[in-house]
């Protein structure tokens, strides 16, 4: 008994060895900053230090600040744009690609490709794409003068489109690797009642994705509240559509490293997380209506 008891410590000992890394990285690299963050927010903190505590002051001009709100507003705006078409297709594309059809792995290839790209190469090619003078979106139009980028209204659709257009390989291929796990024997059987292809998708292969559907959706959820570089490479600081574009991590960056009060977009951080925080919350309390671990 005492042998096993010694043969357990020391397997806890190099768990606890193989995970220290892990660990480490996660206190040095997301959680002592966000402490950090926190406090700050409470700070006059300029872009040079020398910091001292203000109270609740920057919660007060933020939350009576309507740029403030409007950016939250656009970044809620940016996940009802991309989040449901996004998955949409995504889903689409993955049924498509566990079909029976040639060259597959290509296919898959091609579509995850976008996920690679550096942003700012995407940045370049979508950008000369939406010129209004000469962009190929416009000539495909009949040589319209639509101005994807400039117009207060089109601007954030635009970037959404990049967003969509960026993430969709990489959420099909999730998606595909759920439907891949489905028994082909529910299949079989549906065939076997004379369940028609429609009924087979919503019976069988939306319910036993849905886990992973739900998990794509939390991923897409957070990365499209905290979107911060399409819009920064696409939409300039002199463009006039910036106030009913820029997101709330833009808003962040600006306030923080462009005009230098850090402890101004300190809150606005926390304000973005606590929002993420909300979003994921109700999504998991809602998930017991849709999501289907067991059929």
């Amino acid at each position: 008994m005492q042998h096993k008891d010694l043969r357990r410590a020391s397997d806890a000992r190099w768990g606890l060895l193989l995970v220290a890394p892990t660990i480490i990285g996660l206190l040095v690299l997301n959680i002592w900053p966000f402490i950090q963050t926190i406090y700050l927010s409470f700070t006059n903190a300029k872009r040079f230090g020398g910091a001292s505590l203000i109270g609740f002051n920057n919660y007060v001009r933020m939350f009576s600040s309507s740029e403030f709100w409007q950016a939250t507003w656009n970044s809620i705006y940016f996940c009802i744009l991309t989040v449901p078409i996004g998955i949409f297709l995504a889903l689409l594309l993955a049924v498509a690609l566990n079909s029976k059809i040639k060259g597959k792995v290509v296919f898959r290839a091609i579509y995850f490709l976008p996920m690679v790209v550096a942003p700012v190469a995407v940045a370049m090619v979508w950008n000369w794409m939406f010129n209004s003078d000469y962009g190929i979106i416009n000539q495909i139009l009949g040589g319209a003068h639509i101005y994807w980028l400039t117009n207060s209204h089109l601007a954030i659709i635009s970037c959404a489109i990049v967003s969509i257009w960026s993430a969709i390989g990489y959420d099909a291929v999730l998606l595909l690797a759920g439907l891949q796990n489905i028994p082909k024997t529910l299949y079989e059987a549906a065939d076997l009642d004379g369940a028609t292809g429609v009924q087979q998708f919503f019976h069988i292969t939306l319910p036993m994705v849905s886990p992973t559907l739900f998990m794509v959706m939390i991923m897409r959820l957070m990365s499209s509240l905290k979107v911060y570089d399409i819009v920064y490479m696409m939409i300039s600081e002199t463009n006039p559509a910036l106030l009913n574009t820029q997101t709330l991590m833009y808003l962040f960056y600006r306030e923080s490293f462009t005009i230098g009060n850090k402890g101004y977009g300190s809150a606005i951080a926390v304000w973005t997380v606590l929002l993420i925080g909300i979003v994921t919350v109700i999504q998991f309390w809602g998930q017991n209506k849709w999501v289907t671990y067991d059929i």
